[in-house]
Formats: structure tokens, sequence, C-alpha cells
């Protein structure tokens, strides 16, 4: 690889090649490496990735935070046109809606492993 300007987020899991797919599939990102112990997307021509590495002892963060819980140190978020279609297709894939959801126009969910990430749309109307 001749390029020095890759930048991305790693997430822990157990199982790293599932959650690349469910990603690749949410999102219609490429799958850029997929072996059992890592597994990345991209999007296409971007510089920017989603890396998943293997953890045996994983365990999920709590939405919201609880004391003596496993914490969330970061979340994913993905603007969508349409937030009722992005949720449809996000649970058909395996993803589950967060039990608080703190604003109208933001969807919390938890994909397959957990981890949270957020739908949203830049407009509070939804």
């Amino acid at each position: 690889m001749s390029r020095h300007d890759w930048w991305g987020v790693v997430l822990e899991a157990p199982d790293p090649r599932a959650l690349a797919h469910f990603y690749s599939d949410l999102l219609g990102w490429e799958i850029t490496k997929d072996e059992p112990d890592g597994a990345a997307v991209a999007p296409s021509g971007s510089v920017g990735y989603i890396a998943f590495q293997l953890s045996d002892g994983y365990v999920p963060p709590v939405w919201p935070a609880q004391d003596d819980a496993q914490r969330i140190t970061m979340h994913l978020d993905f603007e969508v046109v349409d937030l009722q279609a992005a949720v449809a297709h996000a649970l058909e894939l395996g993803a589950r809606e967060a039990g608080h959801q703190p604003q109208r126009n933001v969807m919390v969910m938890l994909d397959p492993a957990g981890h949270p990430f957020c739908l949203y749309t830049d407009d509070d109307s939804n």
C-alpha cells in the first residue's frame, strides 16, 4: 500500500468478520479485510475505514451508561435521508433499537455485537 493517509476506528468484537459483513450491508461499503482475527469496511475510494478486531473477552457496552457496567467509549453516527427506512433496514440486518432514545431525529441502535450507533437526519421534524 503506497498511501499514507489512511485513518479509521477499530471496534473490538467477538466475531469481526460477522460485524464487518453487518456494516458492509448496512452502509453499502466494501469489505477491505476479511480474516478471522480482523476485518474492515470502507467506502469506495475513501481513506477512512471501520475495522473490527477479535476480542475473546468482549463485553458489550451499556446504553445509557450505568454504574458498574461496561461504558461506551465511542459510538458511530450515520446520516440518513429516511430515518424510518434506515432503521427498518438495520433491524433486518440484525441491529436492535436501544431502549433509550434521546432525540426525535436520531435513532440509537445496537449492532449485533452490542456497539451503539446512531442513524440520524439533520431534520428534527422526523
